[in-house]
Order: structure tokens, then sequence, then C-alpha cells
């Protein structure tokens, strides 16, 4: 098969771009006799495309990471000019890892659009701010629909969610998993860096660790709340909170002033960490560290921050709303991201319960190893082959 690819969202520092570099990167090397074109607007994504795959550069006047932002959108000439450049007719199929960049694409080729989950359908006013933005997403979403020979997802959770939201013919639409970097294991000796340790993360004292964006629908609010609940409480004197995520360049959707002013207020300042974007390297250090992860969100397509922290060691209290429970199994707690007092009694149990700790990290670690993005990228052959025969 020849095979385009849009890469647009390559260099996205967040789900999205992590989720493409990693399945789209095991692809091309699984998968070496089919011909792949990587369509990109930023000439930073040469730099990591595999080497295996065929770049084509498309003039754009902003990269497609910064314009489409959560306040903008992308040019009208941009657009045109990815959308000719992928209308190649030599291709026989054109894959969207993200309808986040997908612009409409024409002639003979089959098209595969990836709708990681339907947050923004659910939650439009915490994840797109303006009307404008609101009405860009939904026409986007809705022609990739219906242009799409097939659509794809990250989980069973998100597959039930986009059938009943876009009222989609099953048959049109799959489940491709995700997974967590072999990077992110369990470490005999975790040492914190020189900036680990400039942020107040050293090898003592307890921590909990929030890994994401902070978008209104991350519901971090209730985790500060809870937080500061717990450290009234003199048996959490060391407890701190970790919150990891980029916040100062951030083109999603931010409410980070207002988490920071809550931190404030409840007196937490020399308590919570905001550590702002972390490289893998220093990631899984801090997640082996680390006494839970907490990702309250009210809704995960998937939640591969907790998969990350499972494979580190760290065992998680997750959302209910997401793929965590048919993922994660024992490695996890859910709860109701709607009662903060769930998790407030997660946290409890698992900081006071050595034996729970360890019966969660054993049963974390197991479910981790299942997945690989080896697994992740046949799914995904199997599915572009069925969409080129059809």
């Amino acid at each position: 098969m020849r095979i385009g690819v849009d890469a647009a969202c390559w260099q996205n520092t967040r789900g999205y771009g992590r989720h493409a570099r990693a399945l789209l990167t095991a692809l091309v090397r699984l998968n070496a006799e089919n011909q792949y074109t990587f369509f990109t607007d930023s000439t930073q994504s040469q730099i990591t495309i595999p080497a295996e795959a065929a770049v084509r550069m498309v003039y754009s006047t902003t990269p497609t990471v910064v314009a489409a932002s959560a306040n903008g959108h992308r040019s009208t000439g941009d657009m045109w000019r990815m959308s000719r450049a992928m209308s190649d007719p030599a291709l026989d199929i054109v894959l969207f890892p993200t309808v986040y960049s997908y612009v409409p694409v024409f002639g003979r080729s089959k098209k595969l659009v990836m709708i990681h989950d339907v947050i923004a359908e659910k939650y439009p006013n915490a994840t797109l701010p303006t009307l404008r933005a609101r009405l860009f997403w939904k026409t986007k979403v809705s022609l990739a629909c219906w242009q799409a020979d097939a659509i794809a997802t990250v989980s069973e959770y998100s597959r039930e969610r986009i059938l009943k939201h876009f009222r989609l013919s099953p048959e049109r639409v799959f489940v491709i998993g995700e997974a967590s970097d072999p990077i992110f294991r369990r470490l005999d000796d975790p040492k914190p860096s020189p900036r680990l340790i400039s942020l107040g993360i050293a090898r003592s004292g307890r921590f909990i660790v929030y890994v994401g964006g902070f978008s209104p629908h991350k519901n971090l609010e209730t985790l500060i709340a809870v937080f500061a609940t717990l450290s009234r409480q003199s048996e959490f004197h060391d407890l701190r909170l970790v919150m990891v995520g980029e916040y100062e360049k951030e083109i999603f959707h931010s409410y980070f002033g207002t988490i920071k002013k809550q931190v404030e207020k409840f007196g937490l300042a020399e308590r919570v960490i905001f550590t702002g974007y972390l490289p893998d390297d220093e990631l899984v250090v801090l997640l082996n560290l680390s006494t839970v992860l907490v990702l309250p969100s009210l809704m995960e397509g998937f939640g591969l921050p907790a998969i990350e922290a499972a494979a580190s060691g760290c065992p998680v209290i997750a959302t209910i709303e997401s793929a965590l429970p048919r993922v994660l199994g024992n490695g996890a707690i859910y709860i109701n991201p709607n009662r903060p007092e769930d998790l407030e009694q997660a946290l409890v149990r698992v900081l006071e319960s050595d034996d729970l700790r360890r019966q969660m990290r054993a049963a974390g670690l197991v479910a981790a190893r299942r997945l690989s993005w080896g697994a992740a990228a046949r799914q995904l052959i199997q599915v572009m082959e069925k969409v080129v025969i059809q």
C-alpha cells in the first residue's frame, strides 16, 4: 500500500503528538513493505519522523501545532495547501492520526481518521472557550466523519461514545489501542535530576503526582480542594502535590491561572509543585518516587499518564469515565469525578496502606506490560488493509 500520513500534529507535546509519534514510528518499522509519505508543515518534524518514511514539506504561514489552538484556527490557505498535497492520486489511503489536524482530502484514496474521544463534544465550554472555536471544531469533525471511509479510536470506552454521539455505523469504527513508551519502567535506584531537586522533589516524603494539561475538564479544582483537606491532617504533614504539565506555552484551553490562585487561596504554595513540561527521562524518575498518581478528569478517551505511571510501578487513582477500568483492572482505584469524597477516601486508603500500594503496583505492572505500540500498529495495519480492499 502507498500510505499518506498527516504529520501536522507531530510536534505537539500533549497526548495527540505523543500518540502519533509512538504509533506511527512503530507502524513504519513494523510494516516496511508499504510505502509511507509523511506530510508536515514544520521543519522540526523532519528530525524525528522515521527515516524509513518519505517526508513531504507543505508550506504554511503558521505550523498547525501553533495555529490550531483553543482560540485560533488554521488559515484557509494553509489548509488548502495541505489538502491539495494529501490529495495525491498515487496514494491508496490517507491516515489522520487525530481529527485535530484533519483537512478535507479529495481523490481516489481511502480516508482513515482517528477521533480520540468525545470530550470536546461532551464538555465544549471546558475545551473550546469561544463560540467561533466550537463552530470550527464541530464543522471539522462533522466533515471528517462524513468523508472518512473508517474512523479509529483509542479504546472501547471511546468507541461506544463516538457511536452514540455521531450516530455512526458500528462497522465503520475501530479500536486501536495505546501503550506506554519503554522508557517508563520500574527503576532500581531512581535518582532525582538537578532540575527535580531544585523543584523540591527528593527521595524523602510522599508525593501525589498529576500529569497532563490544565484544561477545565481535567477536574483539577477537585484535586486541589481534596489535597487541601488532607494537608491539614497531621498524619499527612509530609505530603506534597506535584503537577506536571506545560502551562506557559499551552495552545489548548488552559485554566492554569485559576488553579494557581486556588493553591494560593488554600495556603498551599509551599506544598504544591508546578514542574511545567518534563521530558520522559525525568518523568519516569518522578513516577518511581511518587506514592500515587491521580487522574481525576471528567473524561479521558484512554488515560495514557495512568499507564505510564503503572508501568513505572506507581499506584493509580483514576476517573471511572475512561478506558482505565478495563485496561488497568486492579492496578488502580476508580472514582466518580463528580464526587470529591470518593477521591479523598481513595487517597487516604492508598496513602495509609503499604499492602494496598504493593498490590496495586504489582497489578499495574502486569497490566501495563500487556500493552505495546507494536500491537497497536498491527491493529492499525489490519484496519488499513480492510479499508483499502472495501
